[in-house]
């Protein structure tokens, strides 16, 4: 029988994945404290466990997993650039990798496995043809890369998009798509200090997968960038991990708590309102799905170590170590952009992050953000910033990813004002840039993006 079932962990595993318990369940912000009644009345029924290795969410739903599912320890983005000029390929494609992240997030292996005496490669083929879940003659190879097992299903979910060159690439309509391009996928503007490297920059598909083990999380991407041999190319993947206490906003690599203001997941008005797409007359297919913008943001952490505390509260416009806006002592505690102190002057800085970014002075505009930092070692830089050194320094910084109904309503004006006026621009640099219209989620039997490929 092939071996579709994940072994539990032994003792010794469970116990050395003990430890990792306590960032596993970490959320971003209270927003991201997913409560079962929030995910009930989203049509999941997510199954909940003690041990973040043995968590499961599902895949198959009315929205895709990995949107407002409570955040993991780990995440892969990738973006891929399509090769084919073929429409069916793209629809087996996106049938390939709907049976495939159906059952990695269940814990399973992207194919079926092989009986486990099977005597040589040849049997392993036959064995996976014989299920019909592999084709030997298209991908080459073992059918999984069997890195992850007996490591439990780890709570993984796997999101997929779409980018503007699957509608239309250097003018063309490959795919007889265009006419279905959804008014809100736009082309995002150069925004002011962005230093966007092309190697880290689009894509036509995207795929985000989120664990509680990063081998997990790194192995769906594997797969489903393997399923897709002769029809497309890895352009560009990042790795990302977030730590802290279940329950609590988690703190980015500058020290402070990430995601406070994010509009509450257990509240679906505040979802319909911001987050999901509505069927508009260019877009039916989009009923239900939302928009994801995709950042590359490096921090210069040599520089914003050596400053000191009162003036990275002022940067940020919250206090450090407590997470409260200035002024306050809770972390929850309402911004108040109106408060002056006793020489008249703004307790939170005008040019302050929590400030520019602040619904309030967005016209009630909100996203949800559900970041990840990453650490690619170190590399040689120049800074944009006094005091303009030349060094090797850490390529290190927030993997910025928010989701919304409307990226002209929702981060395009928002960062706009970001990048020109915010004080925290001394310390980053954005070098990646993407957007995707990421669909609803799909029923049994069907696909990812069914909607666009069949209307």
């Amino acid at each position: 029988m092939a071996n579709d079932q994940p072994p539990r962990p032994s003792r010794r595993g469970f116990l050395k994945a003990g430890s990792a318990a306590v960032a596993a369940g970490a959320s971003l912000g209270a927003s991201l404290g997913a409560s079962g009644v929030a995910q009930a009345a989203l049509g999941k029924t997510p199954t909940q466990a003690a041990d973040p290795t043995m968590a499961v969410e599902p895949f198959y739903g009315l929205h895709q997993g990995g949107i407002v599912t409570p955040q993991q320890s780990h995440t892969y983005v990738a973006a891929l650039d399509l090769t084919t000029e073929k429409r069916d390929d793209v629809i087996a494609l996106l049938r390939a990798w709907t049976d495939a992240a159906a059952r990695m997030t269940q814990g399973k292996t992207a194919a079926p496995l092989p009986p486990a005496d099977a005597a040589s490669p040849a049997d392993t083929a036959s064995a996976a043809n014989a299920n019909g879940a592999y084709d030997a003659a298209s991908n080459k190879g073992a059918p999984d890369s069997a890195d992850v097992l007996g490591l439990g299903p780890c709570g993984l979910t796997i999101t997929f998009g779409f980018g503007p060159g699957l509608f239309t690439k250097d003018g063309k309509d490959r795919y007889g798509l265009a006419s279905r391009r959804p008014a809100a996928l736009v082309d995002l503007p150069r925004f002011n200090g962005d230093q966007l490297i092309a190697e880290k920059t689009g894509g036509d598909l995207f795929i985000q997968a989120c664990a509680n083990d990063q081998q997990v999380a790194f192995h769906a991407v594997r797969q489903l960038s393997r399923l897709a041999s002769g029809v497309a190319t890895m352009r560009w993947g990042q790795s990302g991990f977030l730590s802290g206490p279940r329950g609590q906003t988690p703190r980015n690599l500058m020290g402070f708590k990430d995601g406070t203001n994010n509009p509450s997941t257990a509240k679906p008005q505040l979802m319909n309102e911001f987050i999901w797409a509505d069927a508009t007359p260019d877009a039916p297919w989009m009923a239900g799905g939302t928009y994801t913008v995709f950042r590359r943001i490096r921090i210069t952490l040599e520089h914003w170590d050596n400053t000191e505390v009162g003036f990275q509260e002022q940067v940020f416009g919250r206090h450090k170590y407590s997470g409260a806006p200035i002024g306050k002592k809770n972390e929850f505690d309402p911004v108040d952009l109106k408060e002056e102190d006793k020489d008249g002057n703004p307790v939170i800085p005008e040019n302050s992050h929590v400030r520019l970014s602040n619904q309030a002075s967005n016209n009630g505009a909100q996203i949800l953000r559900r970041s990840y930092s990453y650490n690619e070692g170190t590399n040689f830089y120049i800074e944009r910033w006094p005091p303009w050194r030349q060094e090797t320094e850490y390529d290190a910084g927030l993997i910025f990813v928010a989701h919304q109904s409307d990226p002209r309503k929702g981060f395009i004006p928002i960062n706009e004002k970001l990048a020109k006026f915010d004080m925290m621009n001394q310390f980053t640099t954005h070098v990646g840039s993407a957007v995707f219209a990421v669909p609803p989620g799909a029923k049994p039997g069907s696909y990812i993006g069914a909607g666009l490929f069949e209307t």
